[in-house]
């Protein structure tokens, strides 16, 4: 990839890889990730969690929480949670278990509020004002995804353009439609060739500011694994060494590292400025420095 290395790819949107899960990881299990992935050009991590009991997400958060304070040099940084789950609208939640699923209030989400959540993936149609002026008081980023809602005041980004929204219909406000209207949203795009057309991909880059688009992999556990199934976010997922679905065949998330999907896009004719910008655009959200990364 010619005139790309100018920074470590930082992963925003990130389940786990290598046969580790977010979820049920130990804090050896954290680290080992982090060196893995250490290894592919990854310099930070946001460690995202699907929806599940406010118990374990606790425990999930307790582990990632303590693996960061254990890191050695080689290792990816633990940059902070991604809470993708929980409050999402049921009618928009791809993998994601309904059972677990609550109202966007602030007083549910103080049930898992936890310093260390820096981005929360929220219905905003659903949404408790109050919790997203809460939100945006600890500096959390507030992004809407798995939802319906057209409004995204108060949402800095949106949660994998396309994928689990509402979409562009001519005469219907939609997710889609403000956040590509929008140029101070940032829009986060899975590029893997499955969970959008190449052609969708397209109209993105020509429609938003490329300083706010944000490459994610939504990368699952099976990612550079020979399993054939696992469970994720409760149900059972079959991996087929290119996509992991379940069995109603709901895509359950990406099989590629952040890296494959730049290499993709560099064969899909992107050239190196751009590839670099779009690495910039995590570091300019977060307001991430190259000393955050050790």
């Amino acid at each position: 990839m010619n005139n790309i290395n100018h920074k470590p790819i930082i992963e925003q949107h990130f389940h786990g890889a290598f046969g580790i899960d977010f979820h049920n990881a130990s804090i050896e299990d954290i680290l080992f990730l982090a060196s893995e992935i250490y290894k592919y050009g990854v310099g930070g991590i946001f460690p995202t969690l699907a929806t599940d009991s406010v118990k374990n997400i606790k425990n999930a958060i307790s582990n990632i929480k303590e693996a960061s304070k254990n890191q050695s040099p080689n290792q990816a940084r633990i940059l902070g949670i991604h809470l993708e789950g929980i409050f999402l609208n049921p009618d928009k939640k791809g993998i994601h278990p309904k059972k677990y699923l609550m109202k966007p209030t602030l007083e549910n989400y103080k049930l898992i509020d936890d310093s260390f959540i820096k981005i929360v993936t929220l219905a905003p149609e659903l949404a408790d004002s109050r919790l997203i002026y809460y939100l945006i008081s600890k500096d959390i980023k507030v992004q809407a995804g798995h939802c319906t809602g057209s409004n995204l005041a108060g949402c800095s980004g949106v949660t994998h353009i396309f994928n689990a929204m509402s979409g562009i219909h001519h005469r219907i406000p939609s997710t889609a439609l403000s956040a590509l209207s929008n140029d101070d949203i940032y829009c986060e795009v899975i590029a893997d060739g499955m969970h959008i057309s190449d052609d969708i991909l397209k109209l993105v880059f020509r429609t938003k500011p490329l300083n706010r688009i944000i490459l994610i992999s939504d990368c699952l556990p099976c990612a550079y694994t020979s399993l054939k199934e696992f469970k994720f976010a409760g149900k059972k997922i079959f991996y087929d060494g290119k996509r992991a679905v379940s069995k109603d065949g709901t895509i359950a998330g990406s099989t590629m590292l952040l890296v494959d999907i730049i290499k993709r896009l560099v064969n899909l004719g992107f050239n190196g400025n751009e590839i670099n910008q779009l690495i910039d655009n995590v570091y300019e959200y977060h307001n991430i420095s190259l000393d955050d990364l050790g």
